[in-house]
């Protein structure tokens, strides 16, 4: 299968992606039977005006996958969320360049931040970990109650809850910037569209 994409940073020119996008994350969570915190088709829209957002498409203009970053605890943190390929791109490499093209911009506007993702996809995990992000406890993410509400979406809410907000079946992944193994800034940036 061809899959020469377009990766690019999402802009109101995408908008008419957003409701397909949601219903794909939905979809997704259902079928693989794991924990997804909802998202609106709006609140897609929104992150794709403000530039915090990688869209993947086709020549055509058709969207293949599409992820987005969240600022927390005035821009101490940015966790990056929302990583989606269509089914029918899935295993060709969409998912890496979404998650390096992300990565980049992360960098680019919030070179001083914490970058963190919460999952429990083995395949994210495994690009966290090639772009310097390391397993984390939940205390080491943002504690604003802002970032941890859009858990309850979540069908695994309930563990989060039982535990007093320390474990989850997600692994909580952080890039720190600082850390000694991080990759140095000039080195992350790439040419995003």
């Amino acid at each position: 299968m061809d899959t020469d994409c377009i990766i690019s940073i999402a802009s109101s020119e995408h908008f008419t992606q957003a409701d397909s996008i949601c219903r794909q994350m939905a979809q997704s969570a259902l079928s693989r039977r794991t924990g997804i915190a909802g998202r609106t088709a709006e609140s897609i829209r929104q992150k794709m005006e403000e530039g915090k957002a990688i869209i993947a498409t086709l020549p055509s203009g058709q969207w293949i996958g599409f992820t987005y970053l969240d600022v927390w605890e005035e821009g101490k943190f940015v966790s990056q969320s929302g990583l989606i390929v269509d089914p029918a791109f899935r295993q060709h490499g969409v998912a890496s360049q979404l998650k390096h093209a992300l990565f980049n911009l992360s960098r680019r506007l919030f070179p001083e931040a914490k970058i963190f993702s919460i999952t429990t996809n083995q395949a994210v995990m495994g690009l966290n970990t090639q772009l310097g992000f390391r397993p984390v406890a939940f205390s080491e993410l943002p504690q604003e109650t802002r970032f941890w509400n859009q858990c309850a979406t979540c069908q695994n809410c309930d563990i989060l809850a039982r535990t007093g907000g320390k474990y989850c079946l997600c692994t909580g992944m952080l890039f720190d910037p600082a850390y000694p193994t991080a990759i140095p800034l000039a080195e992350a940036y790439a040419c995003v569209h």
